[in-house]
């Protein structure tokens, strides 16, 4: 049995050029990644497609602020919103401390209304 504390580090580099899979992902949330989402902050309310999940943000792409959203209801059933501004192409960084809560959505708004 190899003792890890043992390892030169001609061994640890022997390893990684093995290619081994990364560590699994983590799946202690409930965010699903590729899917589209309306969030809701205590500022805010954006939608996008979740790219990545931290401990302590959400990182979307295809990103839009929903300044006002209609009868609520509506807006998810639908997707349109009375108002909505997309951000730039990019990735957009929500602190996950700030959410109030969220929901998956079919597609984000790209354009400005």
């Amino acid at each position: 049995m190899i003792n890890i504390d043992e390892l030169t580090l001609k061994q640890v580099r022997e390893i990684q050029a093995l290619g081994l899979p990364a560590a699994p992902p983590d799946t202690s949330h409930p965010w699903e990644i590729g899917k589209c989402y309306l969030i809701r902050t205590v500022t805010m309310t954006e939608t996008g497609r979740l790219v990545a999940v931290t401990p302590q943000e959400l990182v979307l792409e295809d990103a839009c602020w929903i300044a006002d959203t209609g009868r609520f209801a509506d807006a998810l059933k639908t997707g349109k919103y009375n108002e909505q501004e997309p951000f730039p192409d990019g990735r957009v960084i929500i602190g996950r401390g700030s959410v109030i809560d969220a929901v998956m959505i079919s597609v984000s708004p790209r354009e400005q209304k």
